[in-house]
């Protein structure tokens, strides 16, 4: 019985939901969010009539550290505990807190424009090595570099349709079967 959580949480906005486990109803049930990833974070619901309501204002979001986490929903009737749902999500960072100059591109971002500026540079240079006074140089051949800005590029692209929404196996294909009666 997976349980709603989003995928991603911001720091410093509130964070309001509502579960409902009619497996495991409040307030027979308590049900606690443990997060497990830069920090420590154990989210206690409160009962909601039959449901469980996750509930916390901006300020107390915005202590929470950015980062990948891990959680775990865990519900106890007070003898019992049981793990109803597991996964990972994402805690972004409070933008309202972020200081000048900070980068917040993905590391996918940031080492495609990298090989890129390398590809770029290397535009006016042929040497793939050289030796001067016992010093030797290797390059990256271009094809690697090449090869690697692809990959990254594929990454970059997966990364802005996942935050679109959109699918990431490719665009969608209609089909549409004749009736047969």
């Amino acid at each position: 019985m997976p349980v709603s959580l989003p995928e991603q949480i911001t720091a410093g906005t509130t964070l309001d939901l509502n579960l409902t486990l009619t497996a495991y109803p409040a307030p027979t049930w308590a049900l606690t969010v443990l997060l497990r990833g830069p920090f420590s974070h154990d989210l206690v619901a409160t009962p909601n009539g039959n449901g469980h309501r996750l509930s916390f204002d901006a300020a107390i979001t915005a202590t929470w550290s950015a980062g990948r986490y891990w959680y775990s929903v865990r519900v106890t009737d007070g003898v019992n505990v049981l793990e109803v749902d597991a996964g990972e999500l994402t805690i972004r960072p409070d933008l309202a807190a972020v200081a000048d100059g900070a980068d917040l591109r993905s590391h996918a971002r940031k080492t495609l424009e990298a090989i890129e500026a390398v590809i770029e540079k290397r535009a006016t240079k042929d040497q793939e090595r050289y030796r001067i006074n016992n010093r030797e140089l290797y390059r990256t051949p271009l094809a690697d570099l090449l090869a690697l800005r692809d990959r990254y590029r594929r990454e970059v692209r997966n990364e802005e349709r996942a935050r679109r929404g959109e699918s990431l196996l490719g665009r969608n294909v209609l089909v549409r079967f004749p009736n047969r009666a």
